[in-house]
């Protein structure tokens, strides 16, 4: 029993070095693709005059340690730069040259554009910077990578049998973070909403969070009842069997389960980044028996010839471990603030600060509380020729009433998170240079006569709507934006443009 207890924290925080090489590729790629991804709206998203002006969006972020380098210059180039370095790093990691290094410039990339464009962002981009902070420790350019066959000597391939578990402060950091992901989200779980089997109904409708294949399953009660019950204790049992054993048939059976989870999520709803994150971190737990089965061994890469403490001197893993055990408590004492009724007390400013300063907020309550409504967000515009168009959906006439599609009308995940928190009081501030981008950005790709005239950005939410529906409508802003006398929009757009 001695034994048993002893050798806990060895088998349960223990990783192979090819499992964790798979999560750098995955995540080396996830990252490129980002980067690529975003250059879709860099004049909306990264311009000085854009969606997020700075000044309002250090003043939204409200921490002067919530840093980014997309701060330091207002340009969009600047922003392009940005994804360049991004996507450079992205490369990097994939191939594993320079590993330690492309994980710093990757981590560094990734935050700043998360933080440049914070509005648009969801979980799974604040997920992938907590794993690359823990990657910039971990022992993942140790296989299958550039960097280990330049260290490999001549010579006969050694063995795939034995060599490959790694066990060290940081490959601990990254199992606890991985369980805190799953145990945050069960947490905000314990409501009415999800009790009563009503949750994953009302998300999967696509005039929440889900796609059309969500929106098709949201109509069969019972299945949606039974994932209601079932999601939460799926993600109260991951984090509780990840910290108590480490035995590889349990660690396959969770590896396979919440891969398919979260294949299952990005096929029934509009998460963006938090489903392909949530299968990338999985694939660090592939345990070593797995990969050490008989199918597996053909064709197996040799594992490196020296182990990762040998590597770096003494010194150099004593001020490794004082910061991830630094690093660790921070990340701590943020998942005890959001998810205790600490939450309610702002923490310390120096803790706020450190928390801010590495990225490692731990607020996962995703999908807490779920209310059964239809919402939707309209930019009606009125353009020079007298046609009344949907600015938001490629100037289709506008609808009224639940917009076909809803937000998977959208051009992609990121508008969908901006607009759909834009009525949020806190960020309710971005609404007008959101209207005066879009605005500028329509009238820049149009003719004349199609030119915008008027905008103006509606959310719509409908109530009860089985009892007959209370809507809830909300202008939230206008383009020209109202002046101070509360004139503005189309009076003073046909003010100015009046003939003498």
């Amino acid at each position: 029993m001695a034994w048993s207890v002893a050798a806990w924290p060895l088998r349960t925080f223990s990783l192979d070095l090819r499992s964790l090489a798979c999560l750098r590729i995955a995540l080396g790629v996830v990252i490129v693709a980002d980067s690529l991804l975003r250059t879709r709206d860099v004049t909306l998203m990264f311009a000085p005059d854009g969606m997020f002006p700075p000044a309002t969006l250090r003043e939204f972020l409200g921490d002067r340690w919530a840093w980014s380098l997309g701060f330091l210059v207002d340009s969009t180039w600047w922003g392009m730069a940005l994804l360049a370095l991004e996507g450079l790093a992205g490369c990097a990691l994939t191939a594993g040259l320079g590993t330690r290094g492309a994980s710093f410039l990757a981590w560094v990339a990734v935050v700043s554009v998360v933080r440049r464009t914070a509005p648009a962002t969801n979980a799974g981009d604040e997920w992938l910077a907590c794993l690359l902070f823990w990657g910039m420790f971990l022992p993942w350019g140790e296989a299958w990578s550039i960097d280990a066959r330049r260290r490999r000597p001549a010579g006969p391939p050694r063995g795939v049998a034995t060599g490959h578990a790694r066990c060290s402060p940081a490959t601990v950091a990254l199992v606890l973070q991985i369980a805190a992901v799953y145990l945050g989200a069960a947490l905000a779980k314990g409501n009415a909403s999800w009790l009563t089997g009503n949750a994953v109904a009302c998300a999967l409708s696509v005039h929440d969070h889900g796609s059309a294949w969500g929106d098709a399953l949201s109509r069969h009660p019972f299945a949606c009842r039974l994932l209601t019950w079932t999601v939460p204790v799926l993600e109260l049992a991951a984090p509780i069997l990840l910290v108590t054993t480490g035995r590889p048939a349990v660690r396959t059976t969770l590896v396979v389960i919440f891969v398919a989870f979260h294949a299952l999520t990005a096929a029934l709803m509009t998460l963006g980044l938090f489903p392909v994150i949530g299968m990338a971190a999985w694939l660090a737990l592939i345990p070593t028996a797995w990969w050490d089965s008989r199918p597996m061994r053909r064709g197996a890469v040799e594992p490196p010839s020296t182990p990762t403490a040998a590597v770096a001197p003494q010194a150099g893993r004593l001020l490794e471990t004082a910061s991830v055990a630094a690093a660790l408590g921070i990340a701590g004492i943020a998942f005890c603030h959001a998810n205790t009724p600490w939450r309610a007390r702002p923490l310390p400013a120096p803790i706020a600060a450190a928390i801010h300063a590495t990225c490692l907020g731990q607020d996962w309550g995703m999908f807490g509380e779920v209310r059964c409504q239809r919402q939707w967000v309209c930019g009606r515009g009125s353009l020079a020729d007298g046609r009344v168009v949907d600015v938001l959906r490629g100037g289709r006439p506008p609808e009224e009433t639940l917009p076909a599609g809803g937000f998977t009308s959208l051009p992609h995940h990121r508008w969908h998170k901006l607009l759909w928190a834009l009525p949020e009081p806190a960020r309710r501030r971005f609404a007008a240079p959101v209207a005066a981008a879009l605005a500028r950005e329509w009238n820049r790709r149009h003719a004349a006569s199609e030119r915008l005239v008027l905008l103006e950005i509606r959310a719509v939410r409908l109530l009860d709507e089985a009892a007959g529906g209370t809507r809830h409508e909300l202008v939230l802003a206008t383009w020209p934006a109202r002046d101070g006398a509360g004139t503005g929009g189309l009076e003073r757009w046909l003010r100015e443009h009046a003939p003498d």
